[in-house]
Parts: C-alpha cells; structure tokens; sequence
C-alpha cells in the first residue's frame, strides 16, 4: 500500500520545549512553528493567548509539553484544553516525559497514584473535529500505564532506544559494547529492542536497611558496558551499578537513559572535574525529553544529547 499523502502540522510549543521544538521543526517543512503569548496576571496566575487562533481552523495542530514541575502544568493543561476546541482538523499533544509514572501504584491504603491521576486529566482532553486527541510519549515509566489512559486520548508510547543504538554504532569500541540492566525491571522493558547485543543484568537485594546492587548474571569483563535505563533521578543506583560492573571486570562503563531528571542539580555527580579526574562513566548519554536539564548540562563531559527531535517529526505525521 502506498502512504497517504503527508500532512502539514502547526506545532505549538510550552516555553521550556522552545529549543526542542525548533528542532522538530527543522526537520520538515510540512511543520509551522506557531507562537503562544505565555503572560501572567497580577496574581500569578496564567494570562494565555494564542497567537493566530482564526488561522488554525481546519489544520492538523500539535503542542509540545514540558511538564516539569506542578507550577507550569496548569497553563499548559489549560492551552492543551483549548487548541482541540479551534476547529482544528486533528489535535496532537507531544508529552516526551511523563513525569508522575514512577507513582503509579498503591502499595498501602493511603498511597495516591499520580499517574492515574494525570492519565484521567490528560484522557478529558476535549476531542478535536478529527476524534480523540493522540497523545506521544516516550518511554513511560511502567508499561501498564497504558491502560489508565481513557478512550478521549490515543496514547502512542514511543521509545528513544533506536537513538542509542545509533550512537553505539557510531564507537570506536562498538564491537567490544554490551549493554547492562541496573534491574529487572529495566530488562524487562528494553531487552527486545537490544537483544543484537551480549547483556548484563543487576539486581538490588536488602541487607538490611541497605539495597545492595549485585550482578545476576552475564559477564562484563574486558567491555564497554553501557548502563540503560529509562529515566535517572539521584543517580544513585547506576552509580552502585558502575562500581559492581567494574569490581567484575568492565573495561569502561557509560550509562543511557531516556529522562535526565536530575532533581537538585544531581548531574554534578556525574560531570567529569578535570583531566586528571576518574571517568566513572566515559559517556552519559540523556534525550532532551527534560529541556532543563538539557540546559544545565550543555557541553559537560561526559553528557551528549540524543536529540528527539526527528522522532517526533515522524510522530507527527502517525
């Protein structure tokens, strides 16, 4: 079958993903950048206008989100609510981070989980003249996530895996590169995608007060390993992992992920001091799925941005 003919996509944008979405933007001409004027009032609360909203009518209309704290969900949310609403064609929301999935279970009565709670916001998104709203994210915490999603919202769950193994390829060393899973969980999520290449998997167990990282099964030795993940915080758990990789063996050690959320400035502890200093990892590979981060850690070794940007672009045409 022949594909349809390609569409043109007014892609609106928060204030965070503006770099992003000029990316995305170069990467075809069958995508506008279009402008919102993100203004608040006297008492903090959000003065939106969308620039051109007569002209829109009738378009295919996207917007990429940053949901990077509670403060800046509200104005987004409350354009995402309106753009669906301007006769437009078909409504796209881009959300490259969901950033509540790591919180989505009860384990004691009392628990909230709040990515059930985004997944009920985000599902009465109202629908456009052309359906349901689909919504794309990439590499969402907990695949069952899905299943919050209500039938208002076509969620479309991409990956950033194929960024990765591009760059690995790209190696010096990519013959002598084996990937490495901090946890089961990990595995289970990234391993089909990367089953081309030799696998280490680790597993936390407690002793004690303490969760101890210990190498399940594989063997690093006399390897690049490449730690993967979906998304860091602290930063702790790879670092236990590193130093089991290299107490067996592991030539060098680098780490992927597709959320760099490095709260508190948590990065630091990766960034490389001096020439003389001990590469714990020799690459930190991140997307910019975290616009603020991306900031915070332009041109610090051993950061490289895998950019989304020509995945979104193909998304946008789904």
């Amino acid at each position: 079958m022949e594909n349809p003919m390609k569409k043109q996509v007014l892609l609106f944008h928060s204030v965070e993903s503006q770099d992003l979405a000029s990316k995305v933007a170069a990467q075809s001409d069958l995508i506008q950048l279009q402008s919102i004027n993100w203004r608040s009032f006297d008492d903090g609360f959000p003065n939106l206008f969308i620039n051109n909203a007569q002209d829109i009518r009738g378009h295919h209309v996207a917007f990429l989100a940053s949901f990077s704290s509670p403060g800046v969900i509200f104005e987004q949310l409350s354009v995402i609510f309106a753009l669906p609403r301007l006769f437009v064609a078909s409504f796209t929301l881009v959300l490259p981070f969901f950033p509540t999935g790591s919180f989505e279970r009860m384990e004691e009565e009392g628990d909230v989980a709040t990515a059930f709670t985004m997944a009920r916001i985000l599902s009465n998104i109202p629908i456009s003249r052309g359906g349901p709203t689909s919504l794309v994210i990439y590499d969402i915490h907990a695949l069952q996530e899905r299943f919050y999603f209500g039938d208002h919202v076509l969620p479309c769950f991409e990956t950033g895996i194929p960024l990765l193994k591009q760059r690995l390829h790209q190696l010096p060393d990519s013959h002598n590169a084996i990937v490495a899973f901090p946890d089961d969980g990990a595995w289970k999520r990234f391993h089909k995608q990367l089953d081309h290449f030799p696998m280490v998997v680790c597993t936390k167990v407690r002793e004690g007060d303490k969760r101890i990282v210990r190498l399940k099964e594989g063997n690093p030795a006399g390897c690049h390993v490449v730690i993967v993940d979906d998304l860091v915080q602290s930063g702790g758990t790879l670092i236990e992992c590193q130093k089991v990789l290299a107490a067996h063996g592991a030539a060098k050690v680098s780490a992927y992920v597709t959320h760099g959320v490095f709260p508190k400035r948590s990065w630091e502890r990766f960034v490389h001091r001096n020439e003389d200093s001990e590469k714990a990892f020799a690459y930190f590979w991140i997307t910019d799925s975290c616009p603020l981060t991306v900031k915070a850690i332009a041109n610090k070794a051993p950061f490289e941005i895998l950019s989304l940007a020509g995945s979104i672009a193909d998304a946008l045409q789904i």
